[in-house]
């Protein structure tokens, strides 16, 4: 009862289940901040989920993304093997820090690119300790075993395909003579991997109805759980300037080395359009020295006509785009194309391939050519060169196309709504009890590489690690900041011997097994 003379103070309301400001783990194995589509979409994603209130926990390997303020980033490093200068490099003995590391390095000695795998069992083993502080996980197309095991952890998962990287594998290999196709076919392994974690997960999100249908054809997963959420564009960097656009300018953005980019293509055309017209073709990426390109760009004779770059800052990209007056998309297969979207709201002229998602991401906003097809390809270079009113046509078109369709704060709330369906339909499912410590769940037996205790608060990336030596049964030392070893993070005497990676080899095999579930039976 109140005091007299005094009124009750009545309890806040409770916010609606549908409108909680949910707790998010967006995972991505890797994260390039200004080229290839995953680091971007990151970036912007968890900025605009953390705009609608929402907190939002990035975990990622190298390369990091650059994200804005409000969401955090939680460093998962890899041994990164593949960074530049010094791709596929050898560890030194101290770098070594647990079994995962062990995998990562014998995976890549056999060809293998291990990454995915190696990522999802980091990610496993920080959520395994924080599970209770998220209540919906994001997988950014790591789509590896460890991601069965953390929706067993009663964690609900949402999963990003941008496009199946199946389709990748088949342009590369029918590129590829000789024993590079063997090479070709060993590095793609992990894309089995993939289209059995695809058909495990729960809902899909992809960026189109082409990558949608790619993905129900290439992985099997039921069309019924893919769900197509457009991307967006950051129409704060990318929009035309006032500056008038350099008279010939052509620009692309594009991996300079990969086949299914198809800068190939371009190169060739663009030989055909600088015989009889001035210009300069631009490509935002990096061949590899004495690569297929370098070798191209040679044989063309283009050495004054061409240049690459890499590098740049955002600010500095949209700036180039917006100053050319023709952008390129020549893509053998695209899922969707940020950087066809971003040319679009540069006001850029665009040619892109009629393939993939790109004839439905651009729509009639630009020159649509076929494929591999030089010819044509620089036909419509010259027919853009030749006509100002044509480019001024397309540039409307692509301006207005950006404003109705592709916001970056509509695909975050499109995307908190799948978020909120996957965590009602997980409410029924039971979460894997949690073992008793340095004991697997499943059968008892010791788990190398499991926590032995909770990460820091959620400022912190790392967590402290308890394994076994497999000699003597001590326990390596460990640190909170996640290495081993004694000072300076060194591993344990011999762990370079081959007989000791041997000995961790024979760890990682149960450890694979069990984060696929083998008591499942693989589709």
């Amino acid at each position: 009862m109140p005091a007299r003379g005094t009124e009750a103070t009545p309890d806040p309301p409770k916010m609606p289940a549908a409108d909680r400001p949910l707790r998010v783990a967006l995972l991505s194995y890797r994260s390039k901040p200004h080229c290839g589509g995953q680091g971007i979409y990151l970036r912007h994603l968890s900025r605009e989920l953390t705009a609608l209130g929402h907190h939002v926990e990035v975990f990622s390997g190298q390369p990091y993304p650059e994200l804005e303020p409000g969401p955090l980033l939680h460093a998962l490093p890899s041994l990164d093997l593949y960074r530049e200068p010094d791709p596929f490099r050898t560890p030194r003995p101290g770098e070594y820090r647990d079994w995962i590391d062990a995998l990562e390095v014998a995976a890549m000695w056999t060809g293998a690119f291990p990454e995915p795998l190696t990522f999802s069992l980091r990610a496993l083993r920080a959520l395994r300790a924080r599970r209770g502080d998220f209540d919906i996980v994001h997988d950014n197309q790591v789509l590896a075993y460890g991601m069965l095991r953390i929706a067993r952890l009663g964690l609900p998962l949402v999963t990003s395909i941008h496009h199946p990287i199946s389709v990748d594998r088949r342009i590369e290999l029918a590129a590829a003579r000789g024993l590079s196709r063997l090479s070709k076919r060993r590095w793609y392994g992990f894309v089995r991997m993939q289209g059995r974690v695809a058909r495990r997960v729960g809902p899909v999100l992809t960026g189109s109805e082409s990558s949608r249908d790619d993905i129900c054809r290439d992985f099997r997963v039921a069309r019924d759980r893919v769900h197509v959420i457009p991307l967006g564009v950051d129409t704060r960097l990318f929009h035309p300037r006032p500056e008038p656009r350099v008279p010939g300018r052509i620009v692309a953005v594009a991996s300079a080395d990969s086949p299914v980019k198809g800068i190939s293509t371009l190169l060739r055309a663009v030989a055909k359009l600088t015989t009889e017209r001035s210009a300069e073709l631009t490509v935002v990426g990096r061949p590899a020295a004495g690569g297929p390109t370098e070798r191209l760009v040679a044989e063309l004779a283009l050495g004054d006509r061409v240049r690459f770059v890499s590098g740049i800052s955002d600010t500095n990209l949209a700036e180039f785009i917006a100053s050319a007056e023709i952008a390129v998309v020549p893509s053998l297969y695209e899922g969707f194309s940020l950087p066809a979207v971003e040319h679009m709201a540069s006001g850029t002229p665009l040619i892109a391939s009629r393939t993939g998602a790109l004839p439905e991401v651009t729509g009639d906003a630009a020159l649509l050519v076929t494929p591999g097809d030089a010819e044509e390809l620089a036909v419509a270079l010259r027919t853009l060169h030749d006509s100002a009113a044509e480019r001024e046509r397309l540039s409307a078109l692509a301006l207005r196309r950006v404003q109705e369709r592709f916001a970056w704060p509509a695909v975050a709330r499109a995307t908190v709504e799948q978020y909120r369906h996957a965590i009602d339909t997980s409410r029924g499912d039971r979460p894997e009890p949690a073992p008793a410590e340095g004991r697997d769940s499943r059968d008892g037996r010791p788990e190398a590489g499991r926590e032995g205790g909770r990460g820091g608060g959620r400022g912190h990336a790392w967590v402290i690690r308890r394994s076994r030596d497999s000699r003597d049964g001590r326990p390596w030392p460990a640190r909170a900041d996640g290495a081993r070893g004694g000072p300076g993070g060194s591993s344990p005497p011999g762990s370079t011997s081959p007989s000791f990676l041997a000995s961790l080899i024979l760890v990682v095999f149960p450890q694979v097994r069990a984060a696929r579930g083998a008591d499942s039976p693989m589709t």
